[in-house]
């Protein structure tokens, strides 16, 4: 029995009625998203760590979530290991045509992906969207889409502009009333047109903000340690105290 056939047998042993695992036996497809959800940014977040050690183990546990899913499909005979295996390699395929080109349908592959929703019954660009992923990868989803159907700035020069534009329309809504719903809009306004020049550099958005929680956390922890050593806590530290410390903090940086 190879490593995949021995993980397939635990998983249905897992999930035995007589002698299965109690918790196990309790999930079903939608109590698992959350782990799975919880896994994936795990993984994300051990190579953005650079912490390849602990990898194997991570992706060992995404891994795990697929072959959950794949033991409840096989259960209510809706689809098993082998058919997301054996979809997964024609989506490959199709998706890589100038590599596998005797095996690939022609033609450009969101063109493709397109007609392929609209033949499912799907009738609009977006309608296939997951209304839960995280707000800024729905964003950066959003406009991909709808840039491979040209409606795109030309450049990054244009997305740079909008930026500008929807901080002046903030500052303006601000200026009227801070705590209006507009107000709130308009900030929405600028955190999508931000995301939109993150896609014209190739970026993701949402590792780009787990970046930047990061940085801040790791200046703000040293922030916290020099606030300490004046024999200040952070409670009883002015905003120019704590202000010195972190321009401190960056200078050695």
């Amino acid at each position: 029995m190879d490593s995949v056939d021995e993980l397939l047998a635990i998983m249905a042993k897992l999930r035995c009625p007589e002698s299965g695992c109690e918790w196990d036996l309790g999930q079903d497809f939608h109590t698992i998203v959350p782990h799975t959800l919880e896994e994936a940014y795990e993984v994300a977040d051990t190579i953005e760590r650079g912490d390849f050690t602990a990898l194997k183990a991570e992706l060992g546990d995404l891994l795990f979530q697929v072959i959950f899913y794949a033991q409840l499909g096989k259960e209510q005979q809706l689809f098993d290991f082998e058919d997301i295996v054996s979809g997964l390699n024609r989506k490959l395929k199709q998706r890589h045509g100038h590599i596998f080109a005797d095996e690939a349908e022609p033609g450009n592959w969101e063109q493709r992906k397109h007609q392929q929703r609209q033949a499912q019954g799907q009738k609009q660009l977006l309608d296939d969207i997951p209304s839960n992923l995280p707000a800024l990868s729905a964003a950066h989803k959003i406009q991909k889409r709808v840039a491979s159907v040209g409606f795109d700035w030309p450049c990054i020069s244009g997305a740079l502009d909008k930026v500008n534009e929807e901080v002046e329309e903030v500052r303006e809504a601000i200026n009227i009333d801070p705590h209006s719903d507009h107000s709130a809009e308009e900030i929405g306004d600028l955190l999508f047109a931000t995301v939109n020049v993150a896609r014209h550099l190739g970026r993701d958005p949402e590792q780009l903000l787990r970046q930047a929680n990061r940085k801040f956390t790791k200046r703000f922890n040293q922030v916290e340690v020099h606030i300490n050593e004046q024999q200040h806590s952070l409670k009883d530290a002015s905003l120019a105290q704590m202000e010195a410390a972190w321009q401190k903090v960056k200078s050695q940086e």
